[in-house]
């Protein structure tokens, strides 16, 4: 009877090792999904007389990544900068009879008033284009829908094309495919240009995280636009007292026109 249980408290401390064993063997440790954070340098852009136009930085970090996947570059960061949606209408001028008139209309719903983007390189790169379009992800990508009727001889993209040319040649959509830069093995940061005339209004900065061509997550921030100064009062008395507005435009234009009329008279 002594040597069985010393035999069993000599076997006991030697299977303790293999029993510790096996839990770690039957749950093995399952990575998170990637995680997104953004920052901007400001939350808030003041429009005064002088302004030109302006550079907004947007700082972001990735959490979870694959080491692997980041040293290969199959991870990549899309940053964009999107106006108040509006109502837009695109007109088709054609000639009658010797005069250019506006033939043909057609607006499209909840478009932003302006647009930037920057990214880690070409957007049509990153993704295919089922998935930009999904998104509303690039130029060449946003959803342009018609509203209202519009006849049958209309062609929608010439429209949806015009629309592009006439906000890119205003400045007010832009793309930059080098935008995106990597700081650090999970840090990035990326500059957006706001031109001159950036619309008034509360903007959304919207970053994606994209792995190996698939959508992974994104994170918006809200940046507010507000003019100061007389460009704020004269744009809250066109909006909010249009009748006074109006009034003061032509007391401004008579007394500027009986002013010059005296300057330059000949006598």
């Amino acid at each position: 009877m002594r040597m069985a249980v010393l035999t069993l408290l000599v076997l006991l401390p030697l299977s303790l090792p293999a029993m510790a064993q096996v839990p770690f063997a039957l749950t093995p440790q399952v990575a998170g999904e990637e995680q997104l954070d953004i920052g901007t340098s400001t939350n808030e852009i003041a429009i005064t007389s002088d302004f030109r136009g302006a550079d907004l930085t947007v700082f972001g970090s990735l959490t979870n990544t694959d080491s692997l996947l980041l040293a290969i570059g199959q991870y990549d960061i899309i940053v964009t900068l999107e106006g108040p949606r509006t109502e837009a209408t695109v007109r088709r001028k054609e000639r009658f009879f010797g005069i250019w008139v506006n033939r043909q209309s057609m607006t499209f719903e909840r478009t932003p008033e302006s647009y930037s983007l920057a990214s880690t390189r070409l957007v049509d790169d990153i993704a295919p284009a089922s998935t930009l379009n999904s998104l509303g992800l690039g130029i060449d990508h946003l959803a342009l829908s018609p509203t209202g009727y519009f006849s049958g001889g209309a062609n929608i993209g010439n429209f949806r094309n015009a629309y592009r040319r006439l906000m890119q040649a205003h400045g007010l959509y832009q793309d930059q495919s080098n935008g995106v830069r990597f700081v650090s093995s999970n840090l990035f940061r990326a500059t957006l240009r706001l031109p001159a005339n950036i619309p008034n209004g509360v903007h959304v900065v919207r970053a994606y995280l994209f792995k190996s061509g698939q959508f992974v997550t994104q994170k918006d921030l809200p940046l507010r636009v507000v003019k100061t100064g007389l460009e704020d009062a004269i744009s809250e008395a066109a909006h909010e007292r249009p009748f006074l507005y109006g009034l003061m435009a032509v007391m401004i234009a008579l007394v500027t026109g009986w002013g010059a009329s005296l300057l330059f008279r000949k006598d």
